[in-house]
């Protein structure tokens, strides 16, 4: 639909905001610091705040009542609450709005001081992470990646375990270190053996000599469960708010010494960036596609029908950006949301079986989504075989993991020129770990 209309802004054909998608997200600007819920349309934000102030939702008292003052909160918790069919209602208003054949033009097209305090250049907003996040759970969903990295440890006939095509595997990480694109990350410090064939093992406290990043989507739960009340499989989409693109820092060597028994810890709280705008499930609904296929017989309460099968999964195209330090830059990987085993909505009634109770603004992570051929993985872990060979930067530099002064930037977008609906970037640059004497 939205692809046949235009905004009486400026949208660039190559823009990822163009009004198929409105994405929701929270700025400040050097001119008032407040933390206030914002839209992007190409290269500018609609400052929602500045536009409910202003009536601007007048057009739809229905909408403007039930919004109440959520577009006054510094995060879009409050937003996200009031659920998914209101939110495809606000975000149709938002695209009427912006239309150059709006029906409202006197809401803001029209009027000139409402404009000048609604409508900001992208350039001069800077982004917060979007929502007050109480629980961060990142699962296991991309195939390509757990055979790649198991068969790296175990080799090629033991590299999935047992479990893993009969459950959405998962584990609980960081929520505190969850932070947007353009925060630099530290390198950091951990347990580390050095020789491994080495027996004993006796570790070394050390920075991390293998420092990764891994290619995820994220996705933000929009509405809460009672404890003890599992969301069926069949009404989990309804708890999605949206999505963002998620780069899981993570310290390999420090890992390796580490999981077991009870997996990832500190080798992965180190940060967790997020791009800044948060594309609505709406947005992404007609670019769903099939998964990899899962041919066992798995548990019931995990099944889902054929015809939801067809479009279980996103169709999102990601891409991985490596830049030195001297600025050599290469894409080192590409890949796609597709490439997923388990559904979104089979990950959300998987975590809540139990009973377990999910809140607004709960985060979850996809894992690592890498492709099947060379080219396509989401981690240098992978494409460097643990460091055994190189990633060429600008075909000079090499690398087998990330050094200091390395900046990481991952992109995503669906549609076509004119209609992206896309995530924009996220972007972090490593920087040197702290020194020794800090501990002691």
């Amino acid at each position: 639909m939205y692809s046949q209309r235009s905004s009486w802004l400026y949208v660039a054909p190559s823009s990822h905001f163009s009004l198929a998608n409105i994405p929701f997200g929270i700025i400040s600007t050097s001119a008032n610091a407040t933390l206030r819920p914002a839209v992007a349309i190409g290269e500018y934000v609609l400052d929602l705040k500045a536009f409910s102030q202003g009536n601007g939702f007048s057009g739809d008292l229905n909408i403007r009542e039930i919004l109440g003052d959520s577009f006054q909160q510094c995060n879009l918790n409050a937003f996200a609450a009031l659920g998914r069919p209101f939110h495809r209602k606000v975000r149709a208003y938002l695209q009427e709005i912006l239309a150059t054949d709006t029906k409202y033009p006197q809401l803001l097209k029209n009027n000139t001081n409402l404009r000048e305090m609604a409508i900001l250049r992208l350039a001069d907003v800077t982004n917060h992470v979007p929502m007050a996040i109480g629980d961060y759970t990142d699962f296991y969903a991309g195939k390509h990646h757990a055979y790649n990295v198991g068969a790296l440890f175990r080799g090629p006939s033991n590299a999935l375990q047992p479990n893993y095509t009969h459950l959405p595997v998962a584990y609980h990480g960081r929520a505190s270190s969850i932070v947007v694109s353009g925060t630099s990350i530290r390198r950091p410090w951990g347990q580390v053996v050095l020789d491994p064939v080495a027996e004993p093992k006796i570790p070394s406290f050390t920075p991390s000599q293998k420092l990764d990043f891994e290619l995820e989507l994220g996705m933000f739960v929009c509405s809460s469960n009672q404890l003890g009340h599992p969301i069926p499989v069949s009404k989990a989409d309804d708890y999605i708010f949206g999505y963002v693109l998620l780069n899981d820092w993570s310290a390999r060597d420090v890992q390796a010494w580490e999981y077991v028994p009870l997996g990832p810890f500190t080798a992965k709280n180190l940060g967790s960036s997020i791009s800044p705008w948060i594309v609505l499930a709406d947005a992404l609904e007609e670019y769903k596609t099939r998964g990899i296929e899962n041919r066992t017989s798995y548990a019931q309460y995990l099944e889902q029908p054929v015809e939801v099968k067809e479009k279980s999964v996103l169709r999102v195209d990601l891409e991985v950006e490596l830049i030195s330090a001297s600025g050599n830059k290469s894409i080192i990987s590409r890949s796609s949301t597709r490439y997923m085993m388990w559904s979104w909505a089979q990950m959300i009634t998987h975590h809540t079986v139990t009973g377990c109770n999910l809140r607004t603004g709960d985060f979850l992570g996809s894992g690592t989504i890498s492709g099947p051929n060379e080219g396509t993985e989401g981690s240098m872990l992978e494409q460097t075989q643990d460091g055994k060979s190189n990633i060429m930067i600008g075909g000079d530099e090499a690398r087998q993991f990330l050094e200091d002064g390395d900046t990481v930037i991952i992109r995503g977008v669906a549609g076509k020129d004119g209609a992206l609906v896309g995530f924009g970037e996220v972007a972090g640059m490593i920087k040197p770990a702290v020194p020794k004497s800090t501990f002691y």
